[in-house]
């Protein structure tokens, strides 16, 4: 991909990254196989001005609310004015979560598949979680929804002091983009854009000025060790240098909230504790709370703060631990 004037198509072979991004256009034409092309101030599709769906798109505002200043502990983070139309979170409850008696269950034919099957769980703002189990526990069920990427079937998502469960897709989608930090197992990168403009990505979705994009996405590339690597292309780079773009990536809007799905899953043991060492950074230096899913114990207990295990869509156990 060029500079900022070829499209990026965002197609179902893109969805993860598109809701990883902070995209979730409800009710837009991008629930097709529309175009967005960067090189215009306002998004389009096929051709189209997207001008009236800007609404739900455009979250310059928000990017300076509740930002995370570097190296500050979570009690010393800004709030800036808001805009009409942007979602201000109270600072007592910036990076909290309490999920309140939470099911997501799955019709498949005559069955019931209980995924996350009635889980209470309380995270503090700043805490460093680990959630741990077998393949099919609920662990990245648990996740999405938390993430807002999935709806509940009944019970409570309530992250920064508003239930998930019962906004809107639009007030979703702002979450997205303005509160959470995604990185997956997959490194879910573009494969030809630069990390630079893999990295800016999610702000050019919020209309970020270009100035402050590329100062941010510098920084960004800096902290996770690839400053170095700014016009690479990922095909170009190691399977842990992808996985620090993808943290790069989900840092770059300075979330309140940083969210892990065994992201260590696809690469070495050393290089699986880098990325746990940038993750674990990003918690105690940005203030951040993190939620890690993995099912490698030994991981959990070298770096998180909290051991949650489910089985079966529940929780079996929530304990602190000691070596976090």
């Amino acid at each position: 991909m060029q500079s900022v004037g070829r499209p990026f198509r965002a197609g179902p072979g893109n969805f993860l990254l598109t809701q990883a991004v902070g995209l979730g256009f409800a009710r837009s034409p991008l629930r097709g196989y529309g175009t967005t092309n960067y090189s215009g101030h306002h998004p389009r599709v096929d051709g189209c001005d997207l001008s009236p769906y800007t609404a739900s798109l455009r979250v310059g505002a928000e990017l300076g609310a509740a930002q995370l200043q570097q190296g500050q502990p979570a009690a010393n983070r800004r709030i800036a004015p808001p805009e009409q139309g942007v979602i201000m979170e109270q600072s007592a409850a910036l990076g909290t979560i309490r999920t309140e008696s939470v099911c997501r269950h799955f019709q498949m034919g005559d069955a019931v598949i209980r995924a996350v099957d009635g889980v209470s769980l309380e995270v503090a703002g700043g805490e460093f979680i680990a959630l741990l189990g077998s393949s099919g526990s609920g662990k990245s069920s648990l996740l999405n929804l938390i993430a807002g990427l999935d709806r509940p079937t009944s019970g409570a998502v309530i992250v920064n002091g508003r239930n998930l469960a019962e906004m809107s897709s639009e007030a979703l989608s702002r979450y997205r983009r303005h509160s959470v930090g995604i990185v997956f197992q997959a490194f879910n990168l573009v494969g030809t854009m630069t990390l630079l403009e893999n990295v800016e990505l999610p702000m050019r979705f919020a209309e970020a000025e270009r100035g402050e994009r590329l100062t941010r996405a510098r920084e960004a590339l800096q902290r996770v060790g690839l400053g170095g690597r700014l016009m690479h292309r990922p095909g170009q780079l190691s399977g842990g240098e992808q996985q620090r773009a993808a943290l790069a990536r989900a840092l770059a809007n300075r979330p309140s909230l940083l969210l892990a799905d065994e992201p260590t899953g696809n690469l070495d043991s050393r290089t699986g504790n880098e990325i746990l060492d940038l993750l674990h950074d990003c918690n105690q230096q940005l203030g951040m709370t993190l939620v890690l899913v993995t099912h490698e114990r030994w991981l959990a207990e070298r770096y998180a703060q909290r051991l949650v295990f489910l089985a079966d869509g529940k929780v079996v156990s929530d304990q602190a631990n000691a070596r976090g």
